[in-house]
């Protein structure tokens, strides 16, 4: 009867559960919008027990969509968004709220951590860059400026951490987010190197024990099980963090294949598979992330874009506002419908976007907080059309800025994310990099590599590459060609993106200086 294995993926936006086969056939979905709040002047965060509430009730709607699913569930997987600082008391009860990885009021302690000569020790073991979303600078930031967040914390989590303490009553963190974070991704292991460097080596009995899910389960409490409508029992697997798991889903590790992977949902993340320690390329900027991937000796290395699709979000809410202005309402389903007009319509003039469009400034393929989005070589002759293009343009640039951080450009990108299905996407991406592009048909890429992760951790399959053939070949779309022409326009325009995001950035400080001098006078 245990036919189906469940994989939770508590996204940004979304939390999603959806069920699937033993051998990966999806079969049935349900989600519920998730909601987080602005705090201060930049600050993000997100109620950790509706979160949790919102999970369950996901869960107990899933049931009521298949029969008897309690019954046929082999096993639960969770993943969920990376970074932020979900925290709990001793009793397990939250301390505060989460906070999630679009929070930037660590970015002044990045930019003072990074200026130190111990930050280049820090990078070479953890693989990964400092930013203001990840926990390490966060729970700095509060040791501090605001020690009194930290009263009563026994407990530092991630969102998909939350939900598997929730669901098993285990306080635990998996390999890929603890080594990036606080750790040496070559031993899946926490640094004490890296968590001195920080300034926390008072708040290290806070981190949680290291479980791989591939290896080790934890059984579904009766509390849970009661909330869910699902069994007492139940293997419950913890995933790797959510971009490692869509990467897993999506087909970047496929043995016998060489490609890189971009997922274009509301993060931008693009990444190339790392064959062993020894073939991670750490760039001299210190940025990108390195995440141990849910299989012996391979890695994932990644340059993100903070905000990807939060671009489009932003230029179609002006023309929202513009015809709110006039009296006529548009969902984001109508304006989003009319996109492919305003593509058309686009002249041959040429227009850069930097699409640094969130609060928290841009952590790939460099890390300012300060980094905001625009627009450069506007004229007379630019539509709304052309600044619907050039937004377009600016994420595939972006990508691009990202790939050639970690070596040479792939010669093929399997594409995943929201924004995978837009035919112009494809087009303009595959021409920026001159590359082929092939979108993975599972749109619950993330979901299935958690699920992936537990019919390994329960012998459904004796390893990942086998169960990769049957869970991620299968869902490979056919490969889009780069347009010859469109790749010579791009590699033209390229240097001008590059160019001017290098120059601009004393202009952001500047603005952010001024904005928080202003801030300031009004106080006084």
């Amino acid at each position: 009867m245990r036919d189906l294995i469940i994989g939770i993926d508590a996204g940004t936006s979304v939390i999603k559960a959806i069920a699937f086969t033993l051998s990966g056939q999806q079969i049935a979905v349900a989600a519920r919008p998730n909601s987080y709040e602005t705090v201060c002047r930049a600050g993000v965060v997100q109620d950790m027990v509706r979160t949790w509430a919102d999970t369950a009730e996901v869960l107990k709607a899933l049931g009521e969509k298949l029969g008897n699913l309690g019954a046929r569930t082999a096993a639960i997987a969770v993943t969920g968004q990376g970074d932020g600082t979900w925290m709990i008391d001793a009793a397990g009860e939250p301390v505060g709220k989460g906070w999630l990885w679009l929070d930037a009021r660590a970015g002044e302690v990045v930019e003072r951590l990074r200026g130190e000569n111990g930050d280049i020790d820090r990078f070479r073991a953890t693989g990964a860059g400092l930013a203001a979303c990840q926990q390490g600078p966060q729970l700095r930031w509060m040791k501090d400026e605001a020690p009194e967040m930290l009263s009563g914390v026994t407990t530092a989590f991630h969102c998909k951490d939350w939900l598997y303490f929730k669901l098993t009553g285990k306080r635990a963190t998996d390999p890929s987010e603890a080594s990036f974070t606080f750790g040496d991704f070559r031993s899946r292991s926490y640094s004490a190197n890296v968590i001195g460097f920080l300034g926390l080596n008072a708040l290290r009995p806070i981190l949680p024990e290291i479980v791989d899910g591939t290896t080790t389960w934890h059984a579904l409490s009766d509390v849970a099980a009661a909330q869910t409508g699902l069994m007492a029992g139940t293997p419950v697997v913890l995933g790797y963090v959510d971009v490692v798991c869509t990467a897993l889903g999506a087909g970047l590790y496929e043995p016998g294949t060489e490609t890189g992977c971009s997922i274009i949902g509301s993060t931008g993340m693009h990444m190339r598979l790392a064959l062993g320690p020894d073939d991670v390329r750490l760039n001299h900027d210190l940025t990108g992330y390195t995440m141990c991937m849910p299989i012996p000796g391979i890695y994932a290395q990644m340059q993100s874009n903070m905000a990807a699709t939060l671009n489009i979000d932003w230029v179609l809410s002006l023309a929202a506002g513009v015809l709110k202005g006039m009296g006529r309402e548009a969902s984001k389903a109508d304006l989003l419908a009319h996109v492919e007009d305003w593509l058309a319509e686009a002249s041959e003039s040429p227009l850069v976007f930097h699409p640094y469009i969130s609060d928290a400034g841009e952590r790939g393929p460099f890390v300012d907080a300060s980094a905001r989005a625009s627009f450069v070589g506007l004229s007379m002759a630019h539509g709304f059309g052309d600044l619907v293009k050039a937004v377009f343009d600016g994420l595939a640039f972006a990508a691009r800025d990202c790939y050639g951080e970690m070596g040479p450009l792939p010669a093929r990108v399997r594409l995943t994310g929201g924004a995978a299905r837009s035919a112009s996407l494809r087009r303009i991406l595959g021409g920026v990099l001159g590359a082929e592009i092939q979108t993975n048909h599972r749109e619950e890429a993330g979901a299935a590599g958690a699920a992936m992760i537990a019919a390994v951790s329960l012998g459904i399959y004796p390893d990942m590459a086998a169960c990769v053939a049957d869970w991620v070949t299968p869902f490979q779309g056919g490969i889009e060609t780069p347009d010859a022409g469109l790749s010579r326009r791009y590699a033209g325009m390229f240097p001008a993106y590059q160019q001017s995001r290098l120059a601009l950035r004393p202009v952001w400080h500047t603005l952010l200086n001024g904005a928080a001098t202003e801030h300031q006078g009004h106080l006084q």
